[in-house]
């Protein structure tokens, strides 16, 4: 029976290596640092969204609310009583849901039928097209608002809503089309075939077989549409005249008083009311953005 002899750099058998031992301890606390630091960095992003909101909630029910985000030491509902009039909120709500409601039913419409062309049909003309589109959606509203109030005056669309509508949807409307086009390039084309086998036209094939099944993707333009027209304040204060017919987004100048001077308490109380319609929209619709498309099994036979 022999014995072995190990030297001092040659560990026994079984015995783990120090350097390599040394070396997984460096690396683990690498990553243990670096994940730290990409917590400390989303931390503080969340803390960058968390105050507005936190800010918002407490002023709207704070008596003396001002910009410090604080709670509140005089809890009261004052806030709300005084802009929940027919002038301050009431009337420029229901303004700004006919206004968004109709602009993105357009959208909508107008999208679907301006992408289903793009979609089916190939032509040395859609590349073109879309990057047309996709430069259009850079350029600001501030840019063509000039020559546009002037269009409106001349054909006698300025101060209604019905035009500042269609204006609203056709700003709108590059991003919807680009959007709609990808959405409906996901559904297959041989059920598209197989309805126009079954006697269908291609408008009865859009309208029952392409779109109940990108269901998600016309769930995501309305949202998004609606959402952006909601919050726009250039468009309606520079179309719209008369003050019965402000939408929600410019009526909030009132809470500002005069010289410069902010009504903080009203104004968050205002925001929240104001923000509600958004908010409830894509809560009651959220089921939608998280299915996928209803195509499983269906080109299967």
């Amino acid at each position: 029976m022999s014995t072995s002899t190990f030297t001092r750099d040659t560990p026994p058998p079984g015995a783990p290596a120090p350097r390599r031992r040394g070396l997984a301890g460096t690396l683990g606390a690498r990553r243990h640092g670096r994940r730290l630091a990409a917590d400390l960095a989303l931390l503080a992003a969340a803390l960058a969204f968390v105050l507005p909101l936190a800010w918002l909630l407490f002023a709207s029910v704070d008596a003396d609310s001002g910009l410090t985000a604080r709670p509140p030491t005089d809890v009261t509902w004052d806030n709300f009583d005084a802009v929940a009039t027919a002038d301050i909120t009431f009337r420029p709500l229901l303004n700004s849901l006919i206004l968004c409601g109709s602009a993105t039913a357009i959208t909508v419409v107008a999208a679907a039928l301006a992408a289903y062309p793009l979609s089916r049909y190939r032509s040395r003309l859609n590349r073109p097209f879309m990057l047309t589109i996709l430069f259009t959606t850079s350029l600001p509203i501030t840019a063509i608002m000039v020559p546009v109030y002037g269009l409106f005056v001349q054909i006698n669309l300025i101060d209604t809503m019905s035009g500042t509508a269609f204006f609203l949807a056709s700003s709108q409307l590059p991003f919807a089309i680009w959007l709609m086009k990808n959405f409906m390039d996901g559904v297959p084309k041989v059920l598209e075939e197989a309805a126009w086998t079954d006697g269908a036209s291609s408008m009865q094939a859009l309208v029952r077989v392409i779109l109940p099944l990108m269901g998600p993707g016309v769930t995501v333009v309305t949202v998004f549409s609606f959402i952006m027209m909601w919050g726009n304040f250039f468009v309606p204060f520079m179309l719209l005249l008369s003050p019965d017919q402000m939408p929600a987004s410019v009526s909030i100048f009132e809470l500002f008083g005069n010289m410069g001077s902010v009504v903080y308490g009203e104004l968050a109380a205002f925001s929240i009311i104001y923000s509600a319609p958004a908010v409830l929209l894509y809560v009651l619709i959220a089921r939608r953005l998280g299915g996928g498309f209803a195509l499983g099994g269906a080109v299967k036979g």
